[in-house]
């Protein structure tokens, strides 16, 4: 059988492109040449976006795009572009505010119809081959948008320019935010909190690992007992439910369900680095090892299956294999028994039964099971009549071998492109981590992939993609603001003056190609970036923190560590962007509600002076880390003479040790305490009990 000629995505670098280069959709990447062709030949361009792990990507491809009849009719209608949305997110921000615009709803794949200008006139998400249910099929829809465009011109026309001026409304500086919008926000999520099962709403269920860092720090600001208590019951619930990998760890995307029960396998680097960074929060503030576990096995699967060999992580492992939504991670009784000489502590603690309890939505379960905790181990090891101890030993000797066994399955598809933004999220995991567990293999992995970023894809500007050998894409607001976060993590994590200086000059690159000198605020994209439809400028938080949330932070931080109260005055201009949106709907901002906390103090600048490695100045850190204090920098002064922190932090230059001793020099909310040698005396100037 003779192979399929490849389309024009074979040039392309994106594993989501390259799956779609033997697709007889004549399919051109992003580009000039694709609208040239479309303006030459009077064609509506067909954009369809998408990622690699996007399991109803796979499904329209399969359905539509390998289907000669729909290519046929693709090709002769239309220019046809893929846009890979982890590549080119400003591409998506743009179009999927349209689709939000237009249907109500978004999601992936992303199919827009737009004219040659860019301007787009349909939007849709999955398309059935075929009219189904309430559904309008592609062999349907693409002769009813052709006999649009050739009868109806005017008409498109007239609605691509108004959604065009739709998406150009800008969102005013509006009054500064006060102390009563955190308050705002915690009930919000109080009001959307699953009293029963965890987490917030209802199905499909997703982590929010944002929701989480700002419960966090609302307990810590009030002693509410409630916000702790909702982190609590979801971070629980996470880890007993089946969207956390029992075997192989990991956490999946999310719930199609309330329960945790049945997830959406794919898994992303940044769900990952957000979760540890929580995990590893919420065991300073509760000292529960639990917590602590949960971080180091996410850590152990980064390091296992998503660390490249250059040191960066990789983006994403797939959902499906061999065809199969969740093959690679189901199990049947029989499996289980047939793999273990002890099944009963697997099939008992994990529900796992013949008839199965795995299913896609509307299907009936197959014999198949997905690993999953009803209640707390102890409580099995109650009925089992045996210690919590002895049922560890015995599900971790479990796990380990059903874990070689799945070693031997085919393996979900792995997206091993490098993003920059991504990577800046499991740097700062990695650097908290390092810092709470006193473990230095996790910095070590966060300075490799910091300094790979910096030596391969940092020139005059940051870039987004990394693959094979190639740099790609100038960086976005996400991939500045999310890298610096990282760097700033990583430098108290090793206190290498190097990372705290590569974080100022990328804020300073950022301020000066992303803000907008007119309104505030910063664009997604930069002034040297290619001209999209719109400069958008972004505050929602939604599974991942926005750009503009992160970059507050990291601002306000950088004005603390340096003295440079520039940074405050940009920040304070960041929470007056689209304020009164903000004051509507806290709760759909809260990463940047972490950032206002901070701003709204009290707040903590320490400087240590002394010896990195004397035991006395590392009693000063540890005791520093093992209390939950998100509002703090930490600067390390050495004692030697002119250092180069004091030309970063000049406010630094002057404090030295005392009589050799490692010293704390502590100020709050810009007064400064008398420098101390004692470590209860600095934690008591914390307000932390000793």
């Amino acid at each position: 059988m003779r192979e399929k000629p490849p389309n024009k995505l074979i040039h392309e670098k994106s594993p989501y492109l390259l799956q779609h280069a033997y697709n007889p959709v004549d399919w051109y990447p992003w580009g000039e040449d694709a609208f040239r062709k479309a303006k030459k030949e009077d064609k509506p361009i067909f954009c369809s976006i998408g990622y690699s792990t996007c399991h109803w990507c796979h499904v329209m491809e399969k359905e539509s795009f390998e289907n000669l009849e729909v290519a046929d009719l693709l090709n002769e209608t239309f220019v046809c572009i893929k846009v890979d949305r982890e590549e080119r997110p400003d591409i998506d921000s743009i179009y999927m505010s349209v689709c939000q615009m237009l249907t109500g709803s978004g999601g992936w794949p992303l199919t827009i119809v737009m004219t040659p200008e860019k301007k787009p006139f349909f939007a849709a998400t999955y398309i059935p081959r075929e009219s189904r249910f309430s559904l309008t099929g592609m062999l349907e829809l693409v002769p009813q948008i052709h006999n649009a465009w050739i009868n109806r011109r005017k008409e498109i026309s007239d609605s691509a320019d108004e959604i065009f001026s739709a998406l150009q409304v800008s969102r005013p500086r509006g009054e500064a935010l006060d102390r009563s919008v955190l308050k705002s926000a915690y009930r919000q999520l109080v009001s959307q909190f699953d009293e029963e099962y965890g987490g917030f709403g209802t199905a499909p269920k997703f982590p929010m690992p944002t929701y989480l860092l700002f419960l966090l720090r609302y307990w810590k600001r009030t002693r509410e007992e409630k916000a702790l208590e909702m982190v609590e019951k979801t971070l629980k619930a996470l880890k007993m439910g089946s969207i956390w990998d029992h075997i192989g760890f990991g956490f999946h995307r999310y719930s199609t369900d309330r329960v945790w029960l049945v997830p959406h396998f794919e898994k992303m680097l940044y769900d990952q680095a957000l979760l540890a960074f929580v995990y590893t929060e919420a065991f300073q503030a509760t000292k529960n090892p639990e917590y602590k576990k949960t971080a180091q096995d996410i850590f152990e699967y980064i390091a296992r299956d998503m660390t490249s060999p250059e040191g960066g992580f990789y983006s994403a492992e797939d959902a499906d294999s061999e065809g199969e939504e969740g093959k690679f991670y189901t199990w049947s009784e029989q499996e289980i028994v047939d793999a273990l000489d002890d099944p009963d502590v697997i099939l008992k603690g994990f529900n796992v039964s013949r008839k199965g309890n795995f299913s896609e939505p509307g299907r009936v379960p197959a014999g198949k099971n997905v690993l999953h905790q009803e209640k707390p181990l102890s409580e099995c090891a109650k009925n089992l009549d045996i210690s919590c101890e002895e049922l560890d030993e015995r599900v971790e000797k479990a796990r380990k071998m059903l874990f070689e066994v799945r070693e031997n399955r085919v393996h979900p598809q792995k997206d091993d492109k490098i993003l920059a933004d991504w990577n800046g999220l499991m740097i700062a995991a990695l650097s908290k981590g390092a810092q709470v567990f006193r473990e230095p293999r996790y910095s070590d992995a966060a300075g490799k992939a910091a300094d790979f970023i910096i030596d391969t894809m940092v020139t005059s500007f940051l870039y987004h993609r990394y693959r094979e050998g190639e740099v790609d894409i100038p960086g976005f607001l996400d991939d500045y603001a999310f890298f610096v976060w990282g760097l700033l993590e990583l430098y108290e994590a090793t206190f290498e003056v190097t990372y705290l200086k590569t974080a100022i000059n990328l804020t300073d690159d950022m301020i000066t190609h992303f803000w907008d000198v007119k309104e505030g605020g910063f664009f997604y994209t930069s002034d040297e970036s290619e001209k999209v439809l719109v400069r958008q400028k972004q505050s929602y938080d939604g599974v991942t923190p926005s750009g503009t949330s992160v970059a507050m932070l990291n601002l306000l931080q950088l004005a603390r560590a340096t003295g440079n109260t520039d940074y405050e005055e940009k920040a304070l201009q960041l929470s007056q962007v689209g304020s009164e949106m903000v004051k509507h709907i806290p709760s759909s901002h809260t990463f940047l509600m972490t950032a206002f906390d901070f701003a709204a103090g009290p707040s903590f600048e320490i400087v240590i002076a002394g010896k990195l490695s004397s035991p006395d100045t590392e009693e000063m850190i540890t005791a520093l880390r093992s209390h939950f204090i998100p509002n703090k920098v930490v600067i390390f002064r050495p004692d030697e003479k002119s250092p180069e922190i004091t030309r970063l932090s000049p406010f630094t230059r002057d404090m030295t040790s005392i009589s050799g001793k490692a010293t704390a020099y502590m100020c709050q909310n810009f007064t400064c305490n008398l420098p101390t040698t004692d470590v209860d005396t600095m934690l008591e100037q914390l307000n932390e009990v000793p």
